[in-house]
């Protein structure tokens, strides 16, 4: 067919398709230094923008188009296609659609797949014309000769307009955002799986959890298809699919296990005293604690521990009368992302007023969560805060084992 990618080898520095089966190709793009994702998420591993290439034996579809800022890498490797009939959008983030216009100006016989929430917000962000929008819905078929698109409608996830396809000849399910890791690598497949499972938990911590009910009834939906390999739109292709469905499963659905999250900042000593004698007593009662310095922190690293962490405590000195602003912005965090912790708590220094407490549980006034007794210290922990935080320790070791968590 006329859409068939040449077999000619590419000049230095351009990128060659890569094959996943016969027929389909994986076109997208590695960002090895982005630091940042949506100014927000720090990104240690950078991240990469997938795409990928379906040949049938009548038509061609690329799913996605990548960032914008690695758009070249995508024409390159797809250079070799005289035709494209369909670019299939699954989300109209723009690290999936923003090189849509790209394409179609290499390929204006192009048709924008998309359903109608994703063409409304296509059209908002990219401003494509109405003509080149091909609309799909739950159920619709695109048959390109001897392969076939599925679509699947995944609203909220994480976008209302997110959808995945699959491909029912190959077993091949294209899942978007779902299951995706933030992981540049060389490797095609998830072969490093301490790593790419890391990767994986620290996306669905920053981005997912706060619709893990969403998630939930997508795994039902996924399920009933026979998926041999998943193909997300970001870090390596799943050929054990198996791995990161029971690991989304176990994420999105399992109870709070014995955890403790414990971000904390400390100007001048005396919170960091309180964080190190009520990590003692939670370790010494056999509580697991993720302790997270945010002067510096990573909030992804928060973010991983509050997938599983039963209980949060907010450990903050207090600035002009309220809360250190690092920790509220932990707090804010937190509290966005949903976590399935039960307990929360507060302890801090403080100079000659706060109310440090105050505000910081009441950045979770939504949640359902317990609130258990605040500690604070007027400037250095004194023995009344010291054994006010073993109390601390000992009750949240208690409810973590009335509760059951493990």
């Amino acid at each position: 067919m006329s859409g068939k990618i040449s077999n000619s080898r590419p000049p230095c520095g351009a990128r060659k398709p890569r094959k996943i089966r016969d027929g389909v190709f994986y076109v997208g793009a590695a960002d090895w230094d982005r630091a940042l994702f949506d100014a927000l998420i720090p990104l240690p591993d950078g991240t990469s923008y997938n795409a990928y290439l379906i040949e049938g034996s009548e038509k061609t579809a690329l799913i996605d188009a990548v960032e914008p800022r690695k758009i070249e890498e995508l024409l390159d490797q797809i250079s070799g296609v005289n035709r494209i009939d369909y670019i299939v959008s699954l989300h109209a983030e723009q690290d999936h659609s923003g090189g849509i216009p790209h394409v179609l100006e290499r390929h204006p016989e192009a048709k924008v797949v998309a359903n109608a929430k994703a063409k409304t917000m296509l059209q908002d962000l990219l401003a494509l014309p109405e003509e080149v929008f091909l609309t799909v819905k739950e159920g619709d078929a695109l048959s390109l000769g001897g392969k076939t698109l599925e679509f699947i409608m995944t609203p909220w996830v994480h976008w209302p307009e997110t959808m995945c396809a699959f491909l029912p000849e190959e077993g091949i399910l294209f899942s978007c955002d779902m299951f995706g890791a933030h992981l540049a690598s060389s490797e095609l497949y998830a072969t490093d799986r301490g790593r790419v499972l890391e990767a994986a938990k620290r996306y669905y911590a920053e981005i997912m959890m706060p619709f893990a009910n969403v998630i939930r009834k997508n795994l039902e939906k996924i399920g009933r298809f026979p998926i041999q390999m998943i193909a997300p739109s970001h870090g390596p292709v799943y050929a054990d699919p198996g791995l990161i469905l029971e690991a989304y499963g176990e994420w999105a659905s399992g109870p709070p296990k014995n955890l403790v999250a414990l971000p904390y900042v400390s100007m001048h000593g005396s919170t960091q005293q309180m964080v190190d004698c009520l990590l003692a007593g939670l370790v010494n009662r056999g509580v697991r604690v993720a302790p997270c310095n945010m002067e510096n922190g990573d909030i992804g690293k928060l973010a991983m521990s509050l997938v599983d962490a039963g209980s949060l405590v907010l450990a903050a000195p207090t600035v002009l009368g309220g809360p250190h602003p690092n920790l509220f912005y932990a707090a804010f965090l937190a509290a966005q992302l949903r976590p399935k912790a039960k307990f929360l708590s507060v302890i801090g220094s403080y100079g000659w007023q706060a109310k440090t407490a105050e505000t910081l549980t009441g950045v979770f006034a939504s949640q359902k969560m317990e609130v258990l007794e605040p500690v604070l210290a007027k400037g250095l922990p004194k023995a009344a805060e010291r054994e006010a935080l073993d109390r601390l320790a000992a009750t949240i070791a208690e409810k973590h084992r009335e509760n059951g968590f493990a």
